[in-house]
């Protein structure tokens, strides 16, 4: 039987695959930030606050919404002219821009003392200015995820709402956080924390993580019964 999501000890395999410590640092504080692998890319030695045991993400994935000044229509970055009026669109380059959003995250303190551990051995990368955390693209990210997996013989996983096998990357950490998150405390206040912890708009999307996590429905049945043979 194929699984839905990694367990913390599948990650803890996938680490322990890695051939370096950057891959595994890498791997690690991706899965106990429950963060998008851009994220962990994005993470510079001036994001890490030692003291206060948090560290600053940029969330990348922030959509720009625009509006036609004419109609009020909504508007892709590529539309030139409104598909409502027809009158061009003609936003200034600021208007276009990403907005960018932040959030602080707190770190356990074993990873975070590994992060330190890393920075004092030499291990960011200076670019543009900035000493990033680790010095790889997102295509790379990927790799290292996939030939860690690889080589720790981990299996595919199964999609819970396609019912389709992907294999093991990135996002796979993420779920398998918010998975852990939602069996330790599936809440409401837990699951409020969640979602402003993973970035998410909607309520919807950290909520699925609970049909994932608790088997709702099953529980709900089995209690059912249960109450009718007392």
């Amino acid at each position: 039987m194929t699984d839905e999501y990694l367990e913390p000890e599948d990650i803890q395999t996938l680490e322990d695959a890695a051939d370096n410590d950057r891959d595994r640092l890498l791997i690690r504080l991706t899965f106990h930030l429950g963060c998008r692998i851009s994220e962990a890319l994005g993470i510079t030695v001036d994001d890490i606050n030692f003291e206060s045991g948090n560290i600053t993400i940029v969330h990348l994935k922030a959509r720009i919404q625009m509006n036609c000044r004419n109609c009020n229509a909504k508007l892709g970055l590529k539309h030139e002219y409104c598909p409502r009026c027809g009158s061009k669109n003609e936003l200034n380059p600021t208007e276009r821009s990403e907005r960018r959003r932040q959030r602080v995250l707190p770190l356990d303190n074993e990873t975070l003392g590994k992060v330190r551990t890393f920075i004092d051995d030499g291990g960011p990368v200076q670019r543009n200015g900035k000493l990033y955390l680790f010095g790889v693209n997102r295509h790379r990210g990927w790799q290292i995820v996939r030939e860690c997996a690889r080589k720790a013989g981990l299996h595919n996983l199964r999609n819970p709402e396609t019912g389709k096998t992907r294999g093991v990357s990135p996002h796979r950490l993420r779920d398998a956080f918010a998975v852990l998150a939602m069996k330790t405390d599936d809440s409401g206040e837990g699951m409020r924390l969640l979602q402003e912890h993973l970035g998410h708009a909607s309520f919807n999307t950290t909520a699925k993580y609970r049909k994932i996590a608790g088997q709702e429905h099953k529980e709900w049945y089995r209690r059912l019964w249960n109450k009718t043979q007392d």
